[in-house]
């Protein structure tokens, strides 16, 4: 019954992807290694010329918007499934290319090349742009990201470092599907937005159990923020492959960071600032392990498409 209703369901998106237009998107950003590249400096960063690809329903709008913003590995296809299935409700996409901007086809095994830093202030200087446009309501624009992209989301909700970055603009929704919540803010102050976290119980390469410590300091702080483990499931669970090894991947079960006010992620033990691609290699080869399993879950992933549907209708269309 499940993969009859799947089925269906790619047929109709299937179906439906030609009633769409695109466009691509440039845009000027920059390159903050860290938070505190944002906070502390980011009037002397240079820029960096950042592009995506706008795609919009028929129709004149203004229509509502998710940003997506991709894992390590980059694009893959179930992302852009996501994607098909928001905008056959009616809803924009825009897929932000950090990556293939800065001529970067993949960050696992290092981490350094493209940061989370990076992708936040991009999705930020992408809103500002395309809240300009007038097929969009910039009142309703949610972002989505998995694995990197997904602590993207997360931590474009982080108001140090967003009040930098803007005073224009904020997302109206954050869906984060299985993030690293491996940093802990000393300061729990996010935006009022609509947060969800998405991921699996056998993660081993972002453990659930992080986000399962992680979440209810955010919720005592106050922050509006809920997540849903899924059972038997391991990172990328809503793809259709099989569970396989990523030799070069990093497992981080056993990480855990702090970050200062002014956004410098703190190495365990020493509290030496992560502010450089060197310190923070170290700081992963002292609680990091390589080869984390990674692979689909059909119930799994079934779910998260159901939730992410549900979580953007109910925040973005109102439904």
């Amino acid at each position: 019954m499940i993969m009859k209703r799947y089925s269906i369901y790619i047929l109709n998106v299937f179906l439906s992807v030609h009633l769409f237009s695109q466009e691509k998107i440039t845009f000027s950003s920059a390159n903050p290694f860290g938070f505190r590249d944002i906070i502390t400096n980011l009037d002397d960063l240079r820029t960096q010329e950042v592009y995506g690809i706008l795609k919009t329903p028929n129709g004149d709008g203004p229509f509502a918007l998710v940003i997506g913003v991709a894992g390590s590995l980059d694009w893959a296809e179930h992302h852009l499934e996501y994607m098909e299935m928001y905008r056959s409700m009616g809803i924009a996409t825009f897929e932000l290319q950090s990556f293939a901007s800065r001529q970067v086809q993949s960050t696992v095994g290092s981490q350094v090349e493209v940061t989370t830093a990076m992708m936040v202030l991009d999705a930020y200087r992408a809103l500002e742009t395309l809240a300009r446009l007038p097929q969009i309501d910039k009142a309703r624009v949610a972002i989505t990201g998995w694995s990197l992209g997904g602590g993207v989301a997360l931590f474009s909700g982080w108001r140090p470092a967003v009040e930098k970055i803007t005073q224009e603009v904020q997302f109206a929704a954050h869906l984060s599907i299985y993030p690293p919540c491996i940093v802990e803010p000393e300061v729990l102050n996010f935006t009022d937005a609509p947060m969800h976290i998405l991921i699996g119980e056998l993660d081993n390469w972002v453990p659930a159990a992080a986000c399962q410590e992680l979440v209810p300091k955010m919720q005592a702080a106050g922050a509006n923020i809920d997540l849903t483990v899924f059972s038997d499931a391991h990172h990328s669970f809503d793809r259709i492959t099989p569970i396989a090894i990523k030799e070069n991947g990093y497992k981080l079960e056993d990480c855990r960071f702090k970050m200062s006010e002014d956004g410098a992620v703190l190495m365990n033990f020493f509290n030496i600032p992560m502010t450089t691609p060197f310190r923070q290699k170290l700081a992963l080869a002292m609680c990091a392990e390589r080869g984390p399993t990674m692979g689909g879950n059909l119930q799994a992933r079934q779910a998260s498409f159901d939730l992410a549907r549900k979580f953007m209708g109910k925040h973005l269309l109102g439904n």
